[in-house]
């Protein structure tokens, strides 16, 4: 795969998880060549990536567009997390050391900091959660599972959605994070697993009611992305 096809790659994908591109966005070889800095060619060979990674579809002529996500689609990608990450909560409970313990404490000290505001930050909550469920990750030591659940962490959970989160709802996910520490310092796999399952589903939840909640305010946004 050349550098350019990577560069390419890199760019329209980050554009369509942080909702840049939004879904039914169409996608021109020559704009999109332009914006990347790169000829049609290596865009060819990015596009086809993205399809294969489920951001892009194509029609019968050939044309590609951001991939359009249901309600469904994103409760199917809910579910294989809450299976997937509830797993690797389990792993990372009996590997779990000390050094990581604390740094799971700071980066959810940072998200409580965050989401204690009057008005929430969200983009910094957004940040160091992923950075917190990626540490428990990395301590599962699967490589084969990291693969997986990767896939399916970044793909596009609509980013304007994710900032109409209530309140309550970040300040939910900051408590669940401190009884998933507790279940780590105690080594507990089973509660651990039990945690992050439970976690995960209510995350699908809250971004459910704030699909809704977009909806009302916006219908035409809504049927374009369902």
């Amino acid at each position: 795969m050349s550098r350019a096809s990577d560069k390419a790659y890199k760019t329209i994908r980050e554009m369509i998880i942080a909702g840049k591109l939004a879904s039914g966005d169409p996608l021109g070889e020559e704009a999109l060549a332009e914006l990347c800095g790169v000829s049609r060619t290596p865009i060819r060979e990015a596009l086809r990536r993205l399809e294969v990674d489920m951001l892009i579809r194509r029609t019968e002529s050939q044309r590609s567009f951001v991939a359009d996500w249901s309600l469904g689609d994103i409760e199917d990608v809910f579910e294989l997390r809450a299976m997937l990450e509830g797993h690797a909560a389990r792993r990372a409970a009996t590997r779990m050391t000390d050094t990581v313990l604390q740094r799971l404490r700071e980066r959810n000290a940072t998200i409580g900091q965050a989401v204690s505001r009057v008005k929430p930050q969200v983009d910094i909550f957004l940040e160091q959660n992923r950075e917190f469920h990626a540490l428990i990750l990395r301590t599962a030591g699967s490589r084969r599972l990291e693969t997986l659940l990767q896939a399916l962490i970044e793909q596009p959970v609509i980013w304007r959605t994710a900032h109409h989160y209530r309140a309550d709802e970040l300040r939910r996910s900051h408590q669940e994070h401190e009884e998933l520490i507790s279940a780590f310092v105690r080594r507990d796999a089973a509660w651990a697993e039990s945690i992050m399952s439970g976690h995960i589903r209510r995350a699908f939840h809250a971004y459910s009611d704030a699909h809704q909640g977009l909806a009302a305010i916006d219908p035409a946004q809504n049927k374009k992305s369902a």
